[in-house]
């Protein structure tokens, strides 16, 4: 059995080029490809599960678990489970990452005032 989803049937995220939640297709995983501009990231969330962030190209400012780093392109980034974190493009690049969720649903729990900014269209 296999499934493709072609562009026009990729669902977008509030601030993803593509969500995609795994369980219809028994992926056994979920993911976010987004396309930020600078100064465009998610807020303080977390998940029950962990995330594998896989930085494309660009940069990213990130705090995980209280801890700031700077993951640029070619960098894996793995958060444990329940781990605060959140991130934001920085640079005059913008930011191509796919997150991995490692659950065959995207679960998010807000942290901060609950926003997710949205890039422009890109």
């Amino acid at each position: 059995m296999f499934h493709i989803l072609n562009r026009r049937d990729q669902r977008k995220g509030a601030i993803a080029a593509v969500e995609f939640d795994g369980e219809p297709y028994g992926a056994g995983i979920s993911f976010f490809r987004g396309n930020l501009p600078p100064g465009k990231g998610p807020g303080l969330h977390k998940h029950p599960y962990a995330e594998t962030c896989i930085v494309l190209s660009g940069r990213a400012a990130m705090v995980i678990d209280g801890e700031e780093i700077i993951a640029g392109a070619g960098d894996i980034v793995v958060i444990g489970p329940a781990t605060p974190h959140r991130f934001t493009a920085i640079g005059d690049e913008w930011l191509a990452m796919v997150c991995v969720h490692a659950s065959d649903r995207i679960v998010i729990e807000c942290l901060s005032d609950g926003t997710m900014t949205k890039p422009e269209a890109a």
